[in-house]
């Protein structure tokens, strides 16, 4: 017979630590033996518990059935996933805590992180560590929390509809903030339209939850989707909340996510000069709107992600920026992935935005951007970082403020050392 939820959370909370890699085995804590298309955790379940695990969470009856000496040890369920979700939503509504879910088509991330650093001056937060904002990830946000934590902050990735809302009902959100709706994920979403809907997906929660919503009041897209949504209690705030508040971040466009973070802070009740220095103090490390000086050269490092609408908006920036003490600019802009039957409009688009400057020298990287290199013959194309590697080890880049911005699937940031 497979174990319940109950005897799974029970077991949880004398051993609440969570493993996912038996190859990073966290001693004393429960593996959970997720599979995919090419890798089944039950065959690492034994590794695991030799490793130091205090149990394995499995769904392969004959590995169960045919390891008697192991049934203290191991957990059986119909399916591991399923399992580390249910566990974290029980986990959530034990510890009956806030929780502010963060979704968006860009800067949920550096929302998120602001968000974190305002509140902690006030509150003992937990925020999603990294990326760690997917299907897998919201529930080891979830499962990270403790009875300490008073504020809990989950971000919440998508690239097709129906996730955010199997998110939301993981975390369940009372708060929740859309960032913004974007050209993201075009190929899962299906569209535009389908994005809008994707995202919706938390204000349909926070509606049907009695949840409350932050909103830019000067989105009207965001606004036209809290209007829809009657019962959905909103915060309206200015874009104009993140003026006169200092930061590191590289790129006007932060100012939207600086907003939130004081829209958020001031609704908790931080104090304002607290967010001040929280904000000010926040240092990108995550190659998100870094700025970077080297001996040779200023770099805007941008290349965790990318989509259309944040390729566009951090080059229009970076083209807007001075020069300062540097003599020349150069943007360096690899492949936007996952756009589907979109991708070749959207690519010629950012194409011919950086082709309209004359002094901007333009390097692209990706076989997508190189697949219209003919019609742009002033910048140079290479079709992978590899080849671009090369160029610059005999081309080197110097007194230049330089973009780096790309899809994380292109790797630009192995190029920093080399600029």
């Amino acid at each position: 017979m497979n174990n319940t939820m109950s005897e799974l959370y029970d077991l949880f909370t004398e051993h609440p630590r969570i493993s996912t890699d038996s190859r990073r085995i966290e001693p004393d804590s429960i593996f959970f033996a997720l599979h995919g298309a090419n890798f089944d955790g039950n065959r690492f379940a034994r590794a695991a518990l030799e490793l130091g695990a205090a149990a394995a969470v499995v769904n392969d009856r004959e590995l169960y059935d045919s390891s008697p000496e192991l049934h203290g040890r191991l957990f059986l369920v119909d399916d591991t996933l399923t399992a580390l979700q249910n566990l974290a939503r029980e986990h959530r509504n034990a510890l009956a805590i806030p929780i502010i879910g963060i979704v968006g088509s860009n800067g949920k991330t550096t929302t998120k992180e602001l968000v974190a650093a305002v509140l902690a001056e006030k509150y003992e937060i937990y925020a999603t560590r990294g990326n760690l904002n997917n299907h897998i990830g919201v529930p080891l946000t979830l499962l990270s929390m403790t009875h300490d934590t008073e504020l809990g902050i989950v971000e919440m990735g998508a690239s097709a509809c129906g996730e955010i809302a199997l998110l939301s009902s993981v975390a369940q959100p009372n708060y929740g903030i859309v960032t913004n709706i974007g050209r993201s994920h075009l190929e899962g979403f299906g569209g535009t339209e389908g994005i809008r809907r994707g995202k919706g997906e938390l204000f349909d929660f926070l509606d049907a939850h009695g949840g409350r919503a932050f909103v830019r009041q000067d989105d009207q897209t965001l606004v036209g989707m809290a209007v829809e949504r009657d019962a959905m209690a909103v915060e309206y705030y200015p874009a104009s909340l993140a003026d006169g508040f200092r930061s590191r971040l590289a790129g006007d466009y932060n100012r939207f996510n600086i907003a939130a973070a004081v829209a958020i802070g001031r609704y908790f009740g931080v104090d304002e000069e607290r967010m001040r220095s929280a904000i000010a103090d926040y240092e990108p490390t995550n190659n998100r709107s870094q700025r970077v000086v080297t001996q040779r050269n200023t770099l805007i490092v941008d290349c965790y992600n990318a989509n259309p609408t944040s390729m566009e908006a951090s080059l229009r920036n970076f083209l807007a920026e001075p020069l300062a003490s540097r003599s020349h600019r150069v943007a360096i802009l690899g492949d936007m992935l996952e756009l589907g039957e979109w991708s070749e409009q959207e690519h010629r688009a950012i194409a011919t935005l950086a082709a309209d400057s004359a002094e901007c020298e333009t390097i692209f990287v990706g076989d997508l951007f190189a697949a219209i290199a003919g019609d742009y013959p002033d910048s140079r194309f290479f079709a992978s970082r590899a080849e671009l590697e090369h160029y610059l080890a005999e081309h080197p880049v110097g007194d230049s403020l330089v973009l780096v911005k790309g899809s994380h699937g292109i790797g630009l940031d192995k190029l920093l050392p080399i600029l």
